[in-house]
């Protein structure tokens, strides 16, 4: 059997301030520290469709710069430098799905919390997006269950 689809190199993770995306993060740097490759961190400022899409959004992107620095910071405490960018899309889901196919990564990994939408579990919109049109592997680290 031909095991070539875990040979995971390149890797973009969505992270968005959450313990599961810092989880997904650190993740993604154990997967592509083995084959020496690249890890891309991506923060997505959702524009409202009122506003142009190249809207001024200082206080998103401070944020976004915030979650950036705390995932270099992990990737720091795991032993790996990671490359970050800021996003500005109207869709968080396609944005991931687009940067994906436009670095050509090998895979996405995406952390999502554990939440129960009218008693039962869902994954989120953005999630079950990237893993409907993803052009690669899509590996999903939920949290645990918190009761």
């Amino acid at each position: 059997m031909d095991y070539d689809s875990l040979r995971i190199k390149n890797v973009l993770v969505p992270v968005d301030g959450s313990r599961a995306g810092f989880d997904a993060l650190a993740l993604a740097c154990y997967l592509s520290k083995r084959n020496k490759g690249t890890v891309y961190a991506v923060y997505v400022i959702e524009v409202a469709r009122n506003l142009p899409l190249d809207a001024e959004m200082s206080n998103e992107a401070t944020s976004g710069e915030d979650v950036l620095t705390e995932a270099e910071g992990v990737a720091d405490r795991v032993d790996y430098k990671i490359s970050g960018e800021l996003l500005q899309a109207r869709d968080r889901g396609h944005a991931i799905v687009d940067e994906a196919a436009d670095r050509q990564v090998d895979a996405i990994v995406m952390g999502i919390g554990y939440e129960r939408t009218l008693g039962d579990f869902q994954v989120g919109t953005a999630a079950q997006y990237v893993l409907t049109h993803a052009p690669c592997q899509v590996i999903i680290f939920r949290e645990p269950v918190r009761e």
